[in-house]
């Protein structure tokens, strides 16, 4: 998978419209906004929180075990207009059937909040990440104002 980065969320941070998902892989670090509800799901997951009831993301990763399949990884594949593009990558292997691979458009937010409750990689496209703006000095700036939600 050299084509790949493996990155993990690094801090999420509030702002007006949502919240901000810092990814890094230790050398460098992007950021892109999702909504502040997804936001406090991931954060909850990374802080090992268990709700009293599932929520959307366990009720999912629920119903993906009960089937005999697991999140494999997450990769985040392209960025249009600030949009980011994701594939959630699942494996299957039951009763019924052999073990399948399987690869679903998903967003961003969606993936990294079951890949954290998987315990399954996340990884940008290479060229992507090469191309992307290193965001760690945003990240410190907004640490040293005391914004940060959760991450290392």
């Amino acid at each position: 998978m050299a084509e790949l980065v493996r990155v993990e969320p690094i801090a999420l941070l509030p702002t007006p419209a949502g919240c901000a998902v810092f990814l890094g892989d230790g050398s460098k670090s992007i950021v892109f906004y999702i909504d502040m509800a997804i936001g406090a799901s991931i954060n909850a997951a990374m802080s090992g929180e268990t709700p009293p009831r599932p929520l959307t993301h366990d009720l999912f990763l629920l119903s993906l075990e009960g089937l005999g399949a697991k999140v494999s990884r997450v990769v985040i594949v392209s960025v249009e207009q600030d949009v980011y593009y994701a594939r959630l990558i699942l494996e299957a292997e039951n009763e019924i059937m052999e073990r399948k691979i399987i690869e679903l458009d998903a967003r961003p937010s969606d993936s990294i909040a079951l890949a954290v409750r998987a315990k399954a990689p996340v990884y940008v496209v290479r060229e992507l990440w090469e191309r992307l703006d290193d965001m760690s000095s945003t990240l410190q700036d907004m640490r040293d104002k005391g914004m940060d939600l959760g991450g290392d």
